[in-house]
């Protein structure tokens, strides 16, 4: 099939998560002899800052982790539809755009587009701003895929959409896999967090489940993201923990490797309004081996096995309890681990998610023809 995608960005991962799924899934769609087109924005935000930041040389290292992809970067006032969809069987418009352009997608699609169109939500918009996710017009869609199911209902009762299937973000195991065996000899700290501060959204979880516990225990810690206010990378100092910045998604699980522990601290919206959702690092830090603590989420939609995959700390003291424990018991954290990348290789993998998106896929052309044999239309 030929696959067209439109998103924020494929080249940055600066503060742009859709971009480690996105990444995984072109490269399984690619490796299965789909022809696999990406458009993003010329002046995509995310791409801005990371340049603005890191120089070109971080674009380079994003093609040199991954030669097989790449983008079309274009001038929204420029875009001829016409030209760029001629013979897509697929096209996905990721929820990050303009909706002037997922409208103008939706049109093109009505008056002559004979390809399957899906709209893709990986955000928490739709419980936390229904506002500005009304404001998509999606009514000549096919479909949303929504990456949980309190998500995909949301858009079938608010009628935003005619059809929605879930569809969960996953970890690229061709990219997340343990790069050696930890051992002591090879650490150099015990926890190593990866995430962004998150608007606010989390700042209190971050003192009580990252912050306090490796202030008080002691630990060597690193923590890497961006958008870390001041008052932010004060605390982290205070607490001893080293700020290290952006570090390009492609070269987190090797920074796994080198410490013992990772903590999944969810942003408040996932909490209270979206269960069932983890977004998707601790995919990417269980598919890596590494032992993880969470700090309480509610895995509503049984992806995990709590306890078993993963520990639960259910406050500040829990979390240094549960920290000690592992970092002291070895036969503890090996088998945390090892169940953890267990339940990634089972269930979520990029290419379960693709086997997923054919699925629905197939649906969509079974539907077409279903309609149109029942119009009496040719479809030879």
């Amino acid at each position: 099939m030929r696959i067209a995608l439109f998103v924020h960005s494929l080249l940055s991962d600066w503060n742009h998560g859709n971009a480690h799924f996105l990444r995984g899934v072109a490269t399984e769609l690619i490796s299965r002899g789909h022809e696999v087109l990406v458009f993003e924005p010329r002046d995509a935000w995310s791409l801005q800052n990371l340049v603005a930041d890191h120089g070109e040389e971080a674009v380079a290292g994003f093609h040199a982790a991954y030669p097989a992809l790449a983008s079309r970067r274009y001038d929204p006032a420029a875009l001829d539809l016409d030209r760029e969809l001629d013979g897509a069987d697929l096209v996905i418009v990721h929820e990050w755009n303009d909706p002037g352009l997922v409208r103008r997608i939706g049109r093109h699609h009505r008056y002559g587009g004979t390809y399957r169109l899906l709209f893709h939500d990986t955000h928490h918009r739709s419980a936390t701003d229904p506002a500005a996710m009304a404001a998509y017009d999606l009514a000549d869609y096919d479909g949303v895929l929504a990456f949980g199911a309190v998500v995909r209902d949301l858009y079938l009762r608010n009628g935003w959409a005619r059809r929605a299937w879930t569809w969960h973000e996953a970890a690229d195991t061709r990219v997340f896999y343990p790069r050696h065996p930890q051992g002591i000899e090879d650490r150099q700290g015990d926890l190593v967090w990866i995430g962004n501060w998150g608007d606010e959204e989390r700042t209190a979880e971050l003192h009580r489940f990252l912050i306090g516990p490796v202030r008080e225990l002691g630990l060597f810690a690193r923590v890497h993201g961006v958008r870390y206010p001041e008052a932010g990378r004060r605390a982290l100092a205070e607490a001893g923990i080293d700020y290290a910045g952006w570090l390009p998604n492609h070269e987190v699980p090797r920074t796994f490797a080198r410490f013992a522990v990772t903590v999944h601290v969810p942003r408040r919206p996932y909490v209270e309004a979206l269960p069932g959702i983890p977004t998707i690092r601790p995919f990417e830090a269980l598919a890596c081996g590494i032992p993880l603590i969470s700090a309480p989420w509610d895995d509503a939609e049984g992806l995990f096995r709590p306890g078993q995959d993963y520990l639960v700390a259910h406050n500040g003291e829990e979390m240094k309890l549960l920290l000690r424990d592992l970092l002291h018991d070895r036969e503890l954290a090996a088998r945390i681990a090892r169940s953890g990348r267990e339940t990634i290789l089972d269930r979520h993998t990029c290419a379960h998610r693709v086997d997923e998106l054919l699925n629905i896929d197939r649906q969509l052309r079974g539907a077409s023809l279903r309609a149109g044999a029942f119009l009496g239309v040719g479809l030879l």
